[in-house]
């Protein structure tokens, strides 16, 4: 389903970017699925990073407390229970997310490691446009000033990954106002704007690309994808 734009380019380390515009959670959600049972199958397939923005779309991690949900029941909006870890979240264009599909057998079989790694690539890319951001200690996720501009929640498969990281660059932080975001009552969710006024996602989106590779040693391939895979 997936053709590399250069395949001469492909080597164990090598991780396909399917670099999307704005799709529905739902197809998302299953090419995601899709990618990983290909990994399952056949674990020699390349790692796949997948960048893109939602429509605005709530999610509830596995575990996840209904009792964080603030909706006033006469509009229901777009829900999703999903099998990642972590609470309920916000998903909306200006929002860059990311989904690895990694094969940790060929980087480190550790979770807590691999959840690192994500805070280290976004940390990075926060440092690159003169941000500077933090982790906060027991919890998982980027922070600027206090305010959550970053948010992580994975599930791994037999050592597969899958959903990932949300990056607020420039969303309408409104839709967070009806959940207690990541079960966090007491810490502000932020966004990069606030900080850099005018910044748009495709300014970040090839900042997360190069660190996100040189944070995993990989190269980066972009790669085209058959249409079978979002429907």
């Amino acid at each position: 389903m997936l053709l590399p734009s250069f395949s001469q380019h492909l080597n164990s380390q090598s991780c396909w970017l399917l670099d999307w515009g704005q799709v529905p959670y739902s197809e998302a959600w299953e090419a995601q699925r899709k990618l990983v049972l290909e990994r399952r199958e056949n674990p020699d397939l390349p790692d796949v990073l997948i960048l893109l923005e939602h429509p605005p779309v709530y999610t509830l991690g596995l575990g996840a407390k209904l009792e964080f949900l603030k909706f006033d029941g006469e509009t229901v909006p777009e829900l999703h229970r999903v099998e990642r870890g972590g609470e309920v979240t916000y998903h909306c264009p200006g929002q860059l997310v990311g989904y690895p599909i990694l094969n940790l057998r060929r980087h480190q079989p550790d979770l807590h490691w691999y959840l690192r790694q994500l805070e280290e690539v976004l940390l990075r890319v926060l440092d690159v446009l003169g941000l500077k951001g933090a982790r906060v200690p027991g919890m998982t996720g980027v922070w600027v000033d206090g305010r959550k501009v970053g948010a992580i929640g994975i599930k791994v498969s037999r050592w597969i990954t899958m959903h990932g990281f949300a990056l607020n660059v420039c969303p309408n932080l409104e839709g967070f106002r009806q959940i207690v975001p990541c079960g966090i009552p007491d810490k502000p969710v932020g966004s990069l704007e606030q900080f850099i006024p005018g910044i748009e996602v495709d300014r970040v989106r090839a900042i997360v690309v190069a660190e996100f590779a040189e944070v995993f040693r990989v190269e980066m391939v972009r790669a085209e994808v058959s249409q079978s895979l979002l429907h």
